[in-house]
């Protein structure tokens, strides 16, 4: 079947998207990808279990010695395994965004994104909640962060922000992963019955004995509803309990009540340019044109243009109020973040947040595929400089300039932190082809929506 040219889904209303598609086409676009996969695949994901092992063991060798194999001194006793929590809390908001709040308003763009969204918030918790355990000096005594009764008189203290981040890291996996395995149930389900052997005693284990009837029906909406209402405060109040581990602080350029919302903004920033990073490359090679079409990813470039916008807005009042409080601290610590010894890294964080995005405005480069995946890229690495330059252009600045220093990353850091990306990575790999990555229940039920859509273009054309 002819495909339609890029140029045709710039409708407003997307209804060119699936003119052409049937309810036989989504079935067998999105099954074909539950087949075996190929030799191709399976050196990609030897790839990426090779960088999980190289950052297992390199954590392992970090618990044998201590902390000592690792940059951390004095001042900068948070750096690159902080920032890297920030950012993968971050990373996981756009799954929530996407699949409960863009449903609730019954948003028709997000049908054939949110599943990859979901899949990516909840890997993104799994691996965020790594990095407060590989912060710990004795991580075998993490769970004196849990608020259980003990015999030991030990209780956690709950002024510190690593028992904050215990509950926000905990409430969002359960929620997020009970929403993706409830979501994921009538889709499971059809891929029972088209499989056989291990893979479908395996989808009939997640498919929760799902035949479809009108009852199953209603009150799968009902459940799918209440856990969108569910998981939409968590948008906001997960990634405010992480800011709050900076503004909570006395720290000069942490201690603000901008940061909560500054966070959440960035959140959303950073996660839907993380899937739009993802579905990319998803889409060209495992052939999915015709169902993650331009018309997607030009609604997903005006999100993140949109949350460009508050960021960048979010960077000037933060320079207005180092100013305007005539506190020579904070002033000071502005003042070195921007051309002290990280300016190269702030400015870059400002061209990839603040410019880069600019280029959005325009039609053609929010459905231009490369430009786009570059665009997402500039993003993924502003906001990863963004959270670093925060916290170690902080601390390296602090009251006491005797105390100043300046923070120089290890390898033992940095292949951590290559390891985590491969640990994401590892685990979207899998999902993406042993599970329906794309969700064929929204996608038939919009439809309908569509054609008819596509029918009052053509009356008004005609």
């Amino acid at each position: 079947m002819a495909q339609a040219p890029e140029a045709a889904y710039s409708k407003a209303d997307g209804a060119q998207a699936f003119a052409d598609v049937t309810y036989g086409d989504i079935d067998h676009e999105v099954l074909r990808l539950l087949q075996p996969p190929g030799r191709k695949y399976w050196y990609g994901f030897a790839f990426l279990v090779a960088l999980v092992v190289v950052g297992g063991t390199t954590w392992l060798r970090q618990i044998y010695i201590g902390l000592g194999v690792t940059g951390l001194t004095m001042p900068s006793m948070w750096a690159i395994y902080i920032a890297d929590f920030v950012f993968w809390v971050g990373i996981a908001h756009s799954g929530t965004l996407i699949s409960a709040i863009l449903y609730l308003f019954r948003t028709r763009w997000r049908t054939a994104v949110y599943r990859a969204a979901e899949a990516m918030t909840v890997f993104a918790v799994i691996t965020a909640g790594l990095f407060p355990l590989i912060h710990l000096g004795r991580v075998w005594f993490f769970y004196w962060l849990l608020p259980y009764p003990n015999e030991r008189w030990l209780q956690p203290d709950f002024r510190s922000p690593l028992v904050w981040d215990t509950f926000a890291v905990g409430t969002y996996l359960t929620v997020s992963t009970t929403f993706l395995l409830m979501g994921m149930v009538p889709d499971v389900a059809a891929a029972r019955e088209a499989s056989s052997g291990w893979r479908r005693k395996l989808y009939a284990v997640f498919s929760l004995g799902w035949q479809g009837s009108e009852e199953q029906w209603r009150h799968f909406s009902m459940v799918y509803l209440l856990l969108a209402g569910l998981a939409t405060p968590l948008v906001l109040s997960v990634h405010s309990v992480v800011s709050f581990d900076f503004a909570m602080a006395q720290v000069p350029g942490w201690h603000s009540t901008i940061f909560p919302p500054y966070f959440v903004a960035g959140a959303i920033f950073s996660g839907v340019a993380m899937v739009i990073t993802l579905l990319i490359p998803m889409r060209r090679w495992l052939k999915l044109e015709r169902l993650l079409t331009p018309w997607h990813f030009d609604n997903l470039a005006k999100v993140i243009l949109l949350t460009s916008l508050i960021i960048t807005y979010a960077y000037i009042v933060e320079a207005f109020l180092a100013w305007y409080s005539g506190d020579v601290f904070e002033r000071t610590t502005f003042y070195m973040r921007y051309f002290g010894p990280y300016g190269p890294l702030a400015w870059i964080m400002v061209a990839c947040n603040c410019v880069g995005p600019l280029f959005l405005f325009s039609p053609r480069i929010r459905t231009n595929m490369v430009a786009l995946f570059i665009i997402s890229i500039g993003v993924n690495i502003g906001m990863w400089l963004e959270r670093f330059v925060i916290i170690a252009g902080s601390l390296t600045t602090n009251f006491m300039p005797s105390q100043w220093g300046f923070y120089r990353p290890s390898i033992t850091e940095i292949l951590i932190t290559l390891g985590s990306f491969g640990w994401f990575l590892m685990w979207f790999t899998l999902f993406s082809r042993h599970l329906p990555v794309i969700s064929m229940t929204e996608i038939k039920e919009g439809i309908a929506w569509h054609k008819k859509a596509l029918q009052r273009e053509d009356a008004k054309a005609a």
